[in-house]
């Protein structure tokens, strides 16, 4: 090796070991997410629709009006969603039990019907760039489906929620659930 090539080496050696550390310290670490709910907490009134036969073709929707009552448990890393609402195809009344797993920076999402009295499949992911998508793998009229769940347009008096299943493995997706939730007493929250 001669003298220009070891100085260039030595050069470039130098340089990495200068920029190294600079961009290890860049990479962030992932957020706190423990109280990516908090915007939720309190009552709010909800619009849900509903698609009756969801992956079938049908295009017939259900619509119910009620209320969603969020309340925050283990400060934050947790909570309980209760939602009442009726429509003229019924009564709809379900519990959603949502655990941060912060090893995994991400929520659980576990719903419940009063109808069904157990909890399904949990619905598992996270907030990014204030958008929250979830996912999980389920059984629906004897086939396999993925299931999607995002929350949307968060602000501190409305949300959007809309569920999705896909038949084809995401390739494509039918929005069979849309909520959206508008705060009761936005003063009440602050």
């Amino acid at each position: 090796m001669n003298k220009q090539m070891a100085d260039r080496l030595r050069g470039s050696l130098v340089g990495f070991l200068l920029i190294a550390p600079l961009a290890m310290a860049a990479t962030p670490e992932p957020s706190d997410g423990s109280h990516d709910f908090d915007f939720e907490i309190g009552t709010w009134k909800t619009h849900v629709s509903k698609l009756v036969h969801p992956l079938s073709g049908s295009r017939e929707w259900a619509q119910y009006d009620g209320t969603s009552v969020v309340s925050k448990v283990w400060n934050g890393r947790a909570n309980l969603v209760e939602l009442e609402a009726d429509g003229p195809q019924g009564h709809l009344e379900l519990a959603s039990f949502r655990l941060y797993n912060p090893q995994a920076h991400q929520w659980s999402l576990n719903v419940a019907s009063s109808r069904g009295g157990a909890f399904g499949t949990p619905t598992v992911g996270e907030f990014k760039h204030g958008r929250a998508e979830f996912y999980d793998q389920e059984t629906f009229n004897d086939r396999t489906v993925l299931v999607r769940f995002v929350i949307s347009d968060i602000k501190a008096d409305s949300c959007h929620f809309e569920q999705a299943f896909s038949a084809d493995g995401g390739k494509t997706w039918e929005v069979n659930w849309i909520a959206d939730d508008t705060r009761v007493d936005l003063a009440a929250h602050r």
